[in-house]
């Protein structure tokens, strides 16, 4: 193969590229990224977790490329000195009704290949997260956290290094074949390609559009903002706690979070975006916003929802009711302890125009193409395992001169 073009230059596009060149896949790799450096989005703005695949359904490929996506991204940051910490983490259940969960969240974890796994209660809680309260826990040793700005940056100079091309400024505006080859529009030129991978994230299914394309589903963005706890607060946090998710939706819940430059932030939420790109509540985009407003999938979603909705709205304006919810975790947080906004994100969540939320990564393929269409968290502890497996998707040439 001559030429492979990576749309898309978030923490999966330069994975992939990564992988491709090292595969070497192609003569030429050739990095696409809309703006004027990568990494911008959903790869940067995010807790900087590892997510070891505690939460996904056995055999989906969440599970698989989390399990697998750690432990390469850990073994990647130790060989590239990659800022990194395994600290372990805790799932909290509170009540009765979280506690049956967890115990599915163990099984879940098992049955993924997760190592030990420990059911806590009573002392043993306090003795990894002693200002923690609950009626059981689940200690994950193998999460962690990690500098994933450092990431990309080792990885984009690895690309660049083995001789192959990041573009910036070169967002891709369609995509066409032409005499078996693909040509991908950009405002630097069209560029001519064997094969094409879009990663385009907030923007995947836009892209996947411009090449004929008509997915089922649309991404909707929701919002996640982030506290930062204040020094005085900070004693109450030794590792990440995280609560007891609901099982049908794919937000995790408020949780805290040791960041690997220092301090402690708690967050997020998750409501409605009205821009793609969008990380201020007063951020609007009226092209955005026109999509995520006409799209019958939202509403239906809302009708399944509302109670979630309306919580999660509060939780975004309010500060007394994001405190509560911390409060459920820590008893002894108080309204001091929050210092100041913290940091937000974006998630580019897929939902079917049934209104069901995409709960496992998404691809769809025509001859050419490999477009991925659904890649939230875990989407960036998994980067490489997910670029291993969309390059294992590209069909083998009988012969490749």
């Amino acid at each position: 193969m001559q030429r492979l073009v990576i749309i898309g230059g978030g923490i999966i596009g330069l994975a992939t590229a990564l992988k491709a060149a090292r595969q070497k896949v192609a003569r030429e790799v050739v990095l696409l990224e809309k703006d004027a450096s990568t990494g911008g989005h959903q790869s940067s703005h995010n807790s900087g977790v590892l997510h070891c695949g505690l939460y996904y359904k056995p055999g989906s490929l969440k599970a698989k490329l989390a399990v697998e996506g750690i432990r390469e991204m850990v073994a990647f940051c130790g060989e590239y000195r990659i800022p990194h910490d395994i600290c372990g983490k805790i799932v909290l259940a509170v009540d009765e009704p979280e506690v049956v969960r967890l115990r599915d969240l163990e099984a879940r974890g098992t049955a993924n290949g997760l190592r030990g796994l420990q059911w806590l209660e009573g002392s043993a809680i306090r003795e990894v997260e002693p200002h923690a309260a609950g009626l059981a826990a689940l200690r994950v040793p193998e999460e962690g956290i990690v500098d994933y700005s450092a990431v990309m940056r080792k990885m984009a100079e690895l690309i660049l290094a083995a001789g192959h091309q990041i573009r910036t400024n070169a967002p891709a505006l369609g995509i066409r074949s032409s005499g078996g080859r693909q040509i991908v529009s950009t405002p630097q030129g069209d560029i001519e390609a064997d094969f094409v991978i879009n990663c385009a994230g907030l923007h995947c299914d836009r892209v996947a559009r411009s090449a004929g394309l008509r997915p089922e589903s649309r991404i909707i963005p929701f919002r996640g903002d982030y506290w930062k706890l204040a020094p005085a607060g900070s004693h109450l946090v030794k590792h990440l706690i995280y609560p007891v998710p609901d099982p049908t939706l794919p937000f995790l819940g408020v949780h805290f979070t040791r960041m690997i430059g220092g301090g402690i932030e708690a967050g997020p939420n998750a409501v409605l975006a009205f821009k793609r790109e969008g990380y201020r509540r007063t951020d609007i985009s009226p092209r955005d916003s026109w999509e995520t407003l006409t799209f019958p999938g939202l509403y239906r979603f809302l009708k399944k929802y509302p109670g979630t909705t309306w919580s999660e709205l509060k939780n975004s304006f309010s500060k007394k009711v994001f405190l509560k919810n911390l409060q459920r975790l820590i008893p002894e947080i108080r309204m001091e302890h929050i210092s100041r906004e913290g940091g937000s994100g974006v998630r580019a969540q897929a939902i079917h125009h049934d209104g069901s939320l995409l709960m496992d990564f998404a691809l769809e393929q025509k001859p050419g193409q490999i477009h991925l269409l659904n890649a939230p968290s875990p989407g960036a502890t998994a980067s490489l395992a997910i670029a291993t497996y969309l390059l294992a998707q590209m069909p083998k040439p009988a012969t490749d001169k």
